[in-house]
């Protein structure tokens, strides 16, 4: 559901320019941390990548060569919200999905790099849009709590 309504978006703000950058952004790092609240257990987020995985492999046919370096990511976050008191703290869970967001833009940057260093002008570009679009991650975990309240409020989300 994450990956149809980014890819919704894209298409409505007439493919991948600043805008639709930080807002496709914006909405898949809030309905993550959305995601996470309404299911608060453990391997959610490993699930959420193996889905985003299959997807990608559908749409573009990468997943598989990514989907190593997304597991470890995903690991790694999983690993710092339990550290950080468990999936049933807010904090825990920004701290989980903004780590899974770094850490998987600095896998794909890695991947990036082992095809792009001999144009290393070409990479410094893709490392600039991927740092622009980390910016609407950053926001996203914002909106993502302000969703969450709203969706306690309406009965949604329960605990």
């Amino acid at each position: 559901m994450i990956k149809i309504i980014t890819l919704t978006v894209s298409l409505l703000g007439g493919g991948m320019n600043p805008l639709t950058l930080l807002l496709k952004n914006i909405v898949a790092t809030s309905m993550l941390v959305v995601l996470l609240h309404k299911v608060p257990r453990a391997g959610v987020l490993v699930l959420y990548v193996l889905q985003q995985a299959i997807i990608m492999m559908m749409l573009m046919g990468s997943g598989m060569i990514i989907l190593p370096g997304y597991l470890v990511a995903a690991l790694i976050a999983e690993s710092l919200a339990l550290i950080g008191g468990g999936y049933r703290k807010t904090a825990a869970i920004l701290l989980a999905v903004g780590c899974y967001d770094l850490a998987s833009r600095t896998v794909s940057m890695g991947m990036s790099w082992l095809f792009m260093r001999e144009n290393i002008g070409l990479f410094l570009a893709a490392l600039g849009v991927v740092g622009f679009g980390y910016i609407g991650c950053i926001i996203g975990l914002g909106t993502g709590v302000k969703f969450v309240k709203e969706f306690r409020n309406a009965g949604f989300i329960r605990h």
